[in-house]
């Protein structure tokens, strides 16, 4: 068994645990660039190798971790009066997301999952439309869509990027607000997942820890490409990478027994 000091540690396979260090890493390269996206990298790549139900809750230990770090470097930029806003529906949609993580079969989740990075990324892939600003009203949507996909899957990021960024004009108060509002939601799971007992499934805390390194690895690489990188060049990159995850995603819940 591999660093056999943590005794919940499960004995994985070597090319496992080397997998899972990649992607990992790779996720916080990719919250390092934009302050989110972490999970919607990463939970469509890491339930190859992990139940679902496990995967979401290791994820929401790193995002606590990397939330911190974003949120301390960047605080002064934040806009909370949007946050704020978006606040009330976000918890809403939390609910109602873990919920159906407890209740609803993995296949349908898995599948669900699939049909939306792919989507969303094939979307942001290849639209070229400039978005005109929203009024505060969509925050409503936004929010408690946003809320349920970030307790199903930790996925939320992209959803409050589109109300946010049509609110938003400067991408680097963009970036810091959508990074703390990932935080502050990493905090509101860790009491849902808690009560439900996802957090507490057999050495999840302990792999967890163990990956840390990773994700400060992967962040530190992230913020300083988001300094070097054409924004453009970086994005259309990650959204090809996804299109791959979420084709991956969804024939593998087409091909799980019913």
């Amino acid at each position: 068994m591999l660093l056999s000091f943590l005794p919940d540690l499960p004995s994985l396979p070597l090319g496992t645990w080397i997998q899972a260090a990649l992607i990992v890493t790779a996720s916080y390269v990719v919250f390092g660039l934009s302050g989110f996206g972490a999970a919607i990298f990463g939970v469509p790549l890491l339930v190859h190798l992990f139940p679902l139900r496990f995967a979401v809750p290791m994820m929401l230990v790193f995002d606590l971790c990397a939330g911190l770090l974003l949120g301390l470097r960047n605080r002064s930029l934040v806009d909370w009066r949007e946050l704020r806003r978006l606040a009330p529906f976000v918890a809403l949609g939390m609910v109602l997301g873990v919920t159906a993580l407890v209740q609803v079969p993995e296949r349908w989740l898995l599948l669900l999952l699939g049909t939306f990075v792919f989507s969303h990324a094939a979307w942001s892939l290849w639209s070229r439309q400039v978005w005109a600003p929203v009024p505060t009203r969509w925050a409503v949507p936004a929010g408690t869509v946003g809320g349920a996909f970030t307790a199903l899957y930790g996925t939320g990021g992209p959803i409050y990027t589109l109300y946010l960024a049509r609110r938003l004009s400067d991408k680097t108060v963009l970036r810091a607000s959508i990074g703390v509002l990932v935080f502050f939601t990493a905090w509101a799971r860790l009491a849902l997942f808690a009560s439900t007992g996802l957090l507490f499934q057999p050495a999840l805390l302990a792999l967890a820890v163990c990956m840390l390194p990773c994700v400060a690895l992967g962040y530190a690489i992230g913020n300083r490409l988001h300094r070097a990188l054409p924004p453009r060049q970086t994005t259309r990159v990650l959204w090809t990478l996804l299109l791959a995850g979420g084709a991956s995603l969804v024939w593998r819940a087409l091909h799980m027994p019913a």
